[in-house]
């Protein structure tokens, strides 16, 4: 869907940019959080520093549009060319600010699946897995989830916790060991979903210019609450735009 000249994956990159302060030690994860990176890179966070699962840090993002984070582009000229245990020992020790990850589904407490589609035992659908998602999520002070926003998605309960969130709500973290991080944003194809400081319960910050209100709450399964403060997502500036635009000059991952 085009809006005013760019396209719901523009917007979520730029969103995701957004989230990353300059400085920032950034797990950068795949797909759309590659630009995320290299965007905010380019515009309001040049002193951030992107982690890559397979071994790669970098100090300077890519000059070359990546398709996968192990492309050749993303060695040359990388800070440090180490190991995936390497990579995942700097989330252990707490030094990563930001992380970024996908799902298949999402529940309210932020909690993400991307393991099975149905009862575990005998499942529906397999997926890929957790990959680095569970380090994430489980060690980076923050992170945000970037998906395509369907109420088959974001369900009441995932079908299995690959990666948590909030667990079972407020505390869970806390008991069970995790005493730093959580999802602080899911930013998707309709709006932004941020979560309540108290409940941990996801609520609806922001609607994407040319949604609603309604139509997000339509595609959410289970009753989302709504910010008494929600508005439209910030359109892209200029800048933002251009900067998206030289990340990915043949629209691979935002055409």
């Amino acid at each position: 869907m085009r809006e005013r000249g760019y396209t719901d994956r523009d917007l979520m990159v730029i969103a995701g940019a957004r989230e990353i302060g300059d400085a920032e030690v950034v797990f950068v994860g795949m797909r759309l959080p590659l630009l995320a990176f290299a965007l905010a890179k380019r515009t309001h966070a040049p002193h951030a520093v992107g982690l890559f699962e397979n071994g790669i840090v970098r100090d300077q993002a890519s000059d070359a549009l990546l398709r996968t984070m192990s492309d050749p582009p993303n060695v040359h000229g990388a800070l440090w060319v180490t190991s995936t245990a390497g990579i995942m020992s700097l989330l252990g020790q707490g030094l990563v600010d930001i992380g970024f990850i996908g799902a298949a589904e999402v529940d309210r407490f932020g909690n993400l699946n991307t393991s099975y589609i149905g009862d575990w035992r005998h499942p529906s659908v397999k997926l890929p897995g957790s990959g680095g998602a569970a380090d994430i999520a489980s060690l980076a002070r923050r992170f945000v989830v970037i998906m395509p926003h369907e109420r088959h998605r974001f369900v009441e309960r995932v079908s299995y916790v690959t990666s948590p969130g909030f667990g079972d709500g407020a505390g869970w973290r806390e008991r069970v060991g995790l005493p730093r991080g959580g999802p602080v944003a899911v930013i998707t194809t309709l709006g932004i979903l941020r979560f309540d400081a108290k409940t941990r319960q996801a609520y609806l910050a922001s609607y994407h210019p040319g949604r609603s209100v309604d139509e997000i709450v339509r595609e959410t399964g289970w009753p989302l609450a709504v910010a008494s403060d929600v508005r439209e997502t910030p359109a892209p500036t200029d800048a933002e735009l251009a900067g998206a635009r030289a990340c990915d000059p043949a629209r691979f991952w935002t055409g």
